[in-house]
């Protein structure tokens, strides 16, 4: 299928405008995500309607906590990333045509086929994640577009390196999103995932300037984004770029792909860049791949109140009434709370 969301140049060359990559890809050859490629001067997406992964989660897993809490997402990905993040948690998909000379796999499936099951097994939305859905952009288009007609919302996990023009295209059918900031150094983005901070600081933004509804997630890795100065930064940047109401997630880093020589992250680490987070003045900070924490649950920003009690990707309590809390009336922000 010919993709979106490119231009062309001179000698059968392409530049793709769909992420902050903007590669410049001769004929003959592939993008960085090693999924788009350039055929005589056309641009051609080699994973629409190829998914290596299709399954029914919470939508806690990916983690959204404050988008339409106990609900199920109809969660799907393609192979390929723009990112070769060395930490990678999903590197057998994500990384898997830049690994394995331009492997393309996945079974044949269709946008109707997707919003068709995701209706049939009762979610109510549907969710790009696992690799980059920035990369299988026109199958996630067409799908969100469908989706958005039959009242089911859609949602991105992603890296936040797509362009403004790629942001702008899917924003009528994007609901929320979860986004990886990695971490809050142009240096380490270069070093460890080969991309940059300002492209995905710009995305953040921008994605609440046009109303998607917007969650951060941070892997914490040892020696690589766990100092103490940084994690201020980027939360400072969090509450005040953002806003203060944004959910922050901190996950816990476990020794993977490229990246084995890192013990997983301290619990105490985790929580103490929540209590940074909670310094910064953020309301809702939680920490992730470690259950049974403290920072799993959502306490009322105003009172201090415990609201949501979790265990894992599961509620096991919620007192909210009305989307607010019950002992001090404050409303408690995000969508579908009630």
């Amino acid at each position: 299928m010919q993709a979106y969301l490119y231009e062309t140049m001179s000698g059968h060359r392409v530049r793709c405008n769909l992420c902050s990559h903007r590669c410049v890809i001769a004929d003959g050859r592939r993008g960085i995500c090693a999924v788009r490629e350039n055929r005589h001067g056309m641009l051609k997406t080699l994973v629409f309607g190829r998914l290596v992964a299709r399954h029914v989660d919470p939508i806690e897993k990916k983690p959204l906590f404050h988008f339409l809490p106990q609900s199920l997402a109809y969660s799907v990905a393609t192979v390929g990333c723009n990112f070769k993040c060395r930490f990678c948690q999903n590197a057998d998909i994500a990384q898997l045509p830049a690994d394995h000379h331009g492997l393309i796999a996945g079974d044949a499936c269709t946008p109707q086929e997707v919003v068709d099951d995701a209706q049939r097994r009762g979610c109510a939305s549907i969710a790009y994640t696992y690799t980059e859905p920035t990369v299988f952009f026109e199958f996630a288009y067409e799908t969100a577009k469908l989706a958005g007609s039959r009242g089911i919302r859609n949602v991105f996990v992603t890296n936040g390196y797509m362009t403004p023009e790629a942001l702008e295209m899917i924003s009528p059918f994007l609901d929320a999103a979860n986004v990886d900031l990695k971490t809050f150094s142009d240096e380490t983005y270069r070093k460890y995932c080969g991309a940059r901070l300002e492209p995905v600081k710009e995305t953040l933004v921008k994605m609440k300037s046009l109303g998607i509804f917007v969650e951060v997630t941070t892997l914490i890795v040892p020696a690589m984004n766990d100092n103490e100065d940084e994690l201020m930064q980027l939360a400072a940047f969090i509450a005040n770029d953002l806003g203060p109401e944004t959910p922050w997630h901190i996950s816990r880093f476990h020794p993977t792909y490229r990246l084995t020589d890192r013990p997983p992250t301290p619990v105490k680490t985790l929580a103490d860049a929540r209590r940074i987070g909670l310094d910064a003045g953020l309301r809702y900070v939680y920490t992730g791949n470690v259950p049974g924490e403290e920072g799993e649950n959502t306490f009322c920003y105003a009172c201090g109140r415990l609201l949501i009690a979790r265990t894992g990707f599961s509620i096991r309590k919620n007192r909210l009434a009305g989307g607010c809390c019950p002992f001090c009336g404050v409303r408690i922000d995000g969508v579908g709370m009630a």
